[in-house]
């Protein structure tokens, strides 16, 4: 049996897909009560597209920042799982230090004593690229404490979670760690369930006439975004092999698009005129601090402010050589971007607010 948290979320309902799509084993999700009705919704609708029945997706309720993550039989679970996937986080840029720690470093610890009594064939964690905080240069697969400092909470709390994961994989837990970059809506539909990142510059000209003008990094400055669907292949590709085992993968963009490339990406379909404003994420985040009216007329969030000017490179060359073949691969930010833009036009009442 699959054991997997994070569901119904964002990246963990995508993986369920295709988990599905791969095999014929149980998945059972560990859910919180207060998105119970979500699950059940979010089960219906995948089993049905994949053709099967609605007991391959099994909803155990339950919460990882509790000692045997909250089950009322943790033992017979532990009986059957063989493979966890742990997704479950908190991820929220103004996130507050006691939240972040219970979910993301606590919850973590709780997965992994679940994954060991349970003597799993394997774990898969899924972390973040930004477990590299604002270090200023290259960080590879093989980086983790590089002496770096955090932007926030959810990045100081998801570097202390690899930290945990990294220790018990040394003392010979067999898993394998995922690192997304920012993640975004599909590239083939543009389908999400929270704007952030990349979404705080399309929030910015949606608001504005057809000349706008948009926060911009004074010095050429990437973002490295990702779909949810390269992100999700890459996982399910990886995680079926048995050679990926103690790995670290940063699932990130080779190519990753300047801040200047994806305005005017948004304003080519958006069909505006993308004017930037270029200073600095310090003096940016500072006056949106102090001035909370147009911080919320703009849709803009403070603590997104510094990713405009992040100074890490990342690389990939060990996840691109592992998928080589398999046909995923991460797609220019510029051959989706209207996708997005579309999704995001027919959905308004989605927001930046985190599952906890």
């Amino acid at each position: 049996m699959q054991f997997l948290t994070g569901f119904p979320g964002f990246l963990g309902s995508a993986l369920v897909e295709r988990l599905l799509q791969r095999g014929d084993e149980q998945i059972t999700c560990l859910v919180q009560p207060a998105y119970r009705e979500e699950a059940l919704r979010r089960r219906r609708s995948l089993t049905e597209a994949a053709g099967v029945e609605a007991g391959r997706v099994r909803l155990v309720e339950g919460d990882i920042t509790e000692p045997d993550l909250g089950l009322d039989d943790p033992a017979s679970l532990r009986a059957a799982t063989r493979t966890v996937y742990h997704l479950a986080a908190v991820y929220d840029l103004g996130v507050e230090r006691a939240l972040a720690e219970r979910v993301n470093v606590d919850g973590t610890e709780h997965v992994l004593d679940f994954a060991e009594r349970a003597v799993v064939d394997r774990l898969h964690y899924v972390s973040t690229c930004y477990v590299s905080g604002r270090h200023d240069g290259t960080f590879t697969h093989a980086d983790l404490d590089v002496g770096q400092s955090f932007n926030n909470h959810y990045e100081a709390t998801k570097f202390a979670a690899e930290v945990a994961v990294q220790e018990r994989m040394a003392a010979g837990l067999p898993a394998t760690i995922y690192r997304p970059a920012i993640a975004v809506g599909d590239s083939q539909t543009g389908a999400t369930q929270k704007y952030d990142g990349p979404y705080y510059l399309l929030a910015v000209l949606r608001r504005q006439p057809r000349l706008a003008v948009a926060p911009a990094p004074a010095a050429p400055t990437t973002m490295n975004v990702v779909p949810r669907d390269f992100v999700v292949d890459a996982i399910a590709a990886l995680s079926a092999r048995a050679d990926t085992v103690g790995e670290v993968y940063q699932l990130c963009n080779p190519h990753p698009p300047t801040v200047a490339g994806i305005l005017r990406a948004f304003g080519r379909a958006t069909r505006q005129i993308v004017v930037p404003l270029r200073g600095t994420a310090g003096l940016s985040t500072a006056l949106l601090e102090r001035l909370p009216a147009v911080a919320e007329r703009y849709g803009l969030e403070p603590a997104a402010m510094p990713y405009l000017t992040h100074p890490t490179t990342y690389t990939d060359t060990n996840a691109r050589r592992a998928l080589s073949g398999t046909g995923v691969a991460c797609p220019l930010f510029e051959s989706y971007a209207d996708r997005l833009v579309a999704y995001a036009r027919e959905h308004p009442g989605i927001d930046d607010s985190a599952m906890v």
